[in-house]
């Protein structure tokens, strides 16, 4: 089984992204399957790009983006991604679309692919928070989770989309009051512990387990 795992880049203010520092230290091999790790940028439509690049190189089972949410304590597993992008602030690039659709002919949106209840099991099993996210917003997180979808259901039916948030990096909270963090150390693991849960539930049905808020 081949798993492409990509993080983003450093934005907006910050000159660290705790997405691809994790997705560095990631092990070549999780639960007998190989890891790819890719680095994209944190730009509309050129991350896609990219991601779209690697996939045309190799046959995957899996893609999993990752990405930073800032002020989230927990690693948390997107269910949906919708199509459109509204930015609060620029891109990398200096983009910053208002109520763009991301894809003019694809769907309004898209569920992930992931067992994400059941990786969320596998996290907190290993002693890391995580939960269920129904937002990843409206920025290039929630772009590249769209984009990932959109292309497993037109050009590569064979792999399976999703995306995680990871949170701040405790140094990334030094001047950042009341907003929590989580070590490099246990956002690995973390990401670790999930993937080998979605190699374990490969073939099968999510968990029926409660992933649902009230607002």
């Amino acid at each position: 089984m081949n798993i492409l795992v990509t993080g983003f880049d450093p934005f907006g203010e910050d000159q660290t992204n705790p997405a691809i520092e994790a997705v560095k230290r990631l092990p070549d091999t999780i639960a007998g399957a190989a890891i790819t790790k890719l680095e994209i940028p944190t730009v509309f439509h050129k991350s896609a790009a990219v991601v779209k690049e690697a996939l045309q190189k190799k046959d995957y089972n899996y893609v999993l983006a990752v990405g930073q949410a800032g002020g989230r304590f927990d690693l948390t597993f997107e269910r949906v991604a919708i199509n459109v992008d509204d930015a609060r602030i620029a891109d990398n690039e200096g983009q910053q679309p208002i109520d763009v659709p991301i894809q003019a002919e694809g769907a309004n949106a898209y569920f992930t692919q992931h067992p994400v209840k059941a990786m969320v099991t596998a996290v907190k099993e290993a002693g890391i928070p995580a939960s269920v996210s129904n937002s990843a917003g409206t920025f290039v997180c929630n772009h590249i989770m769209y984009q990932c979808l959109y292309l497993t259901h037109t050009d590569f039916p064979k792999v399976k989309a999703g995306f995680m948030h990871v949170p701040f990096l405790p140094e990334q909270v030094l001047n950042r009051s009341d907003t929590p963090s989580m070590s490099l150390e246990n956002i690995v693991a973390g990401l670790t512990a999930a993937i080998a849960q979605m190699v374990a539930f490969d073939g099968k049905e999510d968990v029926k387990i409660i992933g649902g808020t009230t607002h």
